[in-house]
This record gives structure tokens, C-alpha cells and sequence, in this order.
């Protein structure tokens, strides 16, 4: 009665897929109406499925889920059935993890598209795949291909598709750090970027319009840049060098406002230009510390903007308000990620008026944020921490894969399994 009830909220009110990182158009934002006002206090899954090791969020298009997974010698892209998480289809490469830190698995959300599926690995394969069935369209090597060395954190940076073209972070030298591939046959389209002047960075590709103009915007450790997706012609650029290479979290885009946050340096505001594709720096925080911090340094998850206010993780957990004119910390509330440690994270994703939080022990929240402070609605947990966290947590284990929300659900993964869990009124 359950699955029936959420089909015919579906069909009387629009339900929305998650095809990529982020959700469409990576803007961290759940639009679905139907949702419950509480959550219980116990989340029990509609379906749970085993899977590998692996950091990369699920994605979810058209009645399925993709994922990708690593069992220290293959990677795999899996399609699920959405309603019932059975196995559709499932797609192995021998994937090469020397060096790379942190090696349980992929980081990259795959991205969903027209048909196709873009699965990244941690090790430089960017691999296109047909939805239906998992048959390999084509693939892509960037280390023989592009001469890319992969940074220490492996390569994380989803795929991202304009018009005839997916656009992908290669890292590639001298002159390739992002390369425009045909979406059909694989054919290199474009090339834009120094390879070697900075590493690739961690922080995901997004698309946005201002001044007239698409404009692909690619944080990497040398820069904040801004190229056309169409040609690859870099319309403006703002040199940020980041500290370890480490740009992560997904820049934020309100308004006129484009927003990065770093974990050692802090956090940048830019105004895009309306006139033309360009953009001016507002403001910038000056703490170069990861202990005397001003502004939000954040780790992996973007920070939210919301009118005249910032919302954000800092790099040891601290969810923190800023006034977004001054870039000045409003308040600071250590409640929603409960441990104060370093790299301590939760996602946030916007959702009407309250935001939605995963916290990095697994746990989701329902929460009012305002310049007032932080008003915590509700919480439960929803899967269990078990990927090692490079430094001593409470629970031993964190999760660092960001779920899905998708047609009234939320889908999740952990080392072990994913599930799906129904958040339908």
C-alpha cells in the first residue's frame, strides 16, 4: 500500500529524478513537494542492496539508480531498479588505485544523460556507458591518453554534458586540465586550461549563466575559472592558490553571487557580471588556519546562500552563518555534526524553506536555519558510518558519500550497501 500511495502522490504532484551530482543542474537543491513535515524516529528502507567500497553518491534517472563501486582491482558502474533495487546491469573495469589516498573506491556521483551514464574513476577513467544495458560506448584513459598524475585524493570530478559534449576534469598536460569530449563517439572537441601550472583539485564542474553568456566555472587549486562549454575559450579566471591542492566543495551560485570555500583558506565571494562574462571579487576571508578560522572553511559540502546570509560546514564541523555582504560570522552551532574533529562534515541541500542534512555519521536532519541561529526540526539515522576517516572519531567510521533525493525518496550508500528510504507525507 505504501509503494502504491507514493505512486499516486507522484502522479497528482511532480516528482523529480537526481541525475547527477547534486542533483539537475548541481544546484543542491530538492524541489519535490509531499515530503514529510518530521521525520520519524526510525527510517526504515523500502530496499537495501550490497555493494562495494566507494565515496560517489548515487545518481537516479528514469526508474533506475547508478552507482560506482571498487574491490581493489575493478571498478564497477551498477544500475538498480528504482523501486525494487534489484540488479539491472553491471559494468567492470581493472582500475589502478597506486598512490591515491583515502582507496576505498570512486568519488564521482556518475552523471545521467539522453541514454548515457558517465562513470568517473579515481584513477583517470572516464567511462561512457549506454543506460539501458551498461554496453561501454567509449572510454577514456587520462593518464595514457593525457599524460594526468593523479593527485593524491585520486581524480573526483563528475562529468558534466552541454549540448553534443561532456566536459570532464583530465588534469592533463600542458594544456588540457579540462577537455570536451564528443558525447557520442568520444572525439576531443576542446582542450582549455594549463595542466601544469596546478593540480586539478577535488571541487566539481558546474554550469551557470551570467552576462549573457553559458559559462562552465571550474574551481581548481591554482584558480577560480571561467570557460565557454561551447568552445573551451576561458572568459575570466581569479587566481587562488589553495593549500595541498585542495579546492572540494562545489562552488554556490545566488543571484548575481558565486561562492568558494576552501579548507585552510577560507571562504571567496564573487559577483558575476551582468553585462558580460566576467566577475569581481567582493570579498575573501584572511585566515590561512584550519584551527583560527573567520569566514567558513569548508571541507566537502557546499555552503548555502540564501538572501543576504551564508550557511556552511567549517573544516571541523562548525555549521556557521555569515552576513553575505561582509562575509562576518553571524553565529556558530556545533549540533547538527555533534563532533567536533577535523574533517568533520555533513551535506546540506535546500528544500523550501528549511535545508536538509547528512552528517558524516550517518545521519539525516530536518532544520530551519536563519540569522536567528539553528532550529533542528528533526533527526533520525539513516546508514551506518563504515569508511575510515583519517583521524579519531567517536564512531569510528564516517560516510562521505552524498545521497540522492529523488521521487520522494532519499537513497544512500555506505561501503556495504545502498538503500532507499521513503520520505513521503
Amino acid at each position: 500500500m505504501r509503494i502504491i500511495s507514493v505512486l499516486l502522490a507522484c502522479l497528482t504532484a511532480p516528482c523529480a529524478d537526481w541525475p547527477e551530482w547534486r542533483g539537475a543542474g548541481r544546484t543542491g537543491v530538492w524541489t519535490e513537494t509531499g515530503i514529510v513535515d518530521r521525520l520519524p524516529a526510525e527510517l526504515t528502507p523500502v530496499w537495501r542492496t550490497p555493494v562495494r567500497g566507494g565515496f560517489s553518491g548515487p545518481a537516479v534517472s528514469e526508474g533506475a539508480v547508478y552507482l560506482t563501486d571498487f574491490d581493489g582491482k575493478f571498478e564497477r558502474a551498477l544500475c538498480l531498479d528504482e523501486r525494487t533495487g534489484s540488479v539491472r546491469w553491471e559494468r567492470q573495469w581493472e582500475a589502478s588505485y597506486r598512490g591515491i589516498d583515502y582507496p576505498a573506491g570512486p568519488r564521482a556521483t556518475p552523471t545521467v544523460d539522453g541514454g548515457l551514464v558517465l562513470a568517473q574513476g579515481a584513477g583517470g577513467d572516464l567511462v561512457c556507458l549506454k543506460a539501458a544495458g551498461g554496453e561501454i560506448v567509449w572510454r577514456k584513459d587520462f593518464r595514457k591518453e593525457y599524460g594526468t598524475v593523479i593527485p593524491a585524493w585520486g581524480m573526483s570530478g563528475a562529468p558534466i554534458v552541454h549540448g553534443g559534449l561532456v566536459i570532464a576534469v583530465v588534469g592533463g598536460r600542458p594544456d588540457a586540465k579540462l577537455v570536451a569530449f564528443d558525447r557520442a563517439t568520444g572525439a576531443e572537441r576542446w582542450r582549455a586550461l594549463a595542466g601544469e601550472e596546478s593540480e586539478p583539485g577535488y571541487s566539481q564542474p558546474f554550469l551557470t549563466r551570467a552576462g549573457g553568456r553559458d559559462q562552465l566555472i571550474l574551481w581548481h587549486a591554482g584558480a577560480v575559472s571561467s570557460v565557454d562549454p561551447a568552445t573551451g575559450k576561458v572568459y575570466w579566471e581569479h587566481p587562488f592558490k589553495i593549500h595541498m591542492s585542495t579546492p572540494i566543495a562545489t562552488p554556490v551560485r545566488a543571484g548575481p553571487f558565486l561562492l568558494v570555500s576552501a579548507f585552510f583558506q577560507g571562504s571567496r565571494l564573487f559577483r558575476l557580471s551582468e553585462t558580460a562574462p566576467a566577475a569581481e571579487l567582493v570579498w575573501r576571508g584572511m585566515s590561512e588556519s584550519e584551527r583560527n578560522t573567520d569566514t567558513i572553511h569548508a571541507l566537502m559540502a557546499s555552503p548555502v546562500i540564501d538572501g543576504d546570509y551564508v550557511y556552511g560546514v567549517c573544516n571541523y564541523g562548525q555549521l556557521r552563518c555569515l552576513d553575505a555582504r561582509t562575509g562576518k560570522r553571524v553565529w556558530e552551532s556545533q549540533q547538527a555534526t555533534v563532533e567536533m574533529g577535523r574533517n568533520v562534515s555533513a551535506f546540506l541541500v535546500g528544500h523550501g524553506r528549511r535545508t536538509i542534512l547528512f552528517n558524516d555519521r550517518g545521519e539525516l536532519i530536518f532544520a530551519n536555519l536563519s540569522p536567528k541561529g539553528y532550529q533542528e526540526l528533526s533527526r533520525a539515522k539513516l546508514i551506518r558510518p563504515t569508511s575510515k576517516a583519517g583521524s579519531r572519531r567517536e564512531l569510528g567510521a564516517v560516510v562521505w558519500a552524498h545521497p540522492a533525493f529523488a521521487n520522494r525518496h532519499v537513497i544512500a550508500r555506505n561501503d556495504e550497501e545502498i538503500i532507499r528510504v521513503s520520505l513521503a507525507r
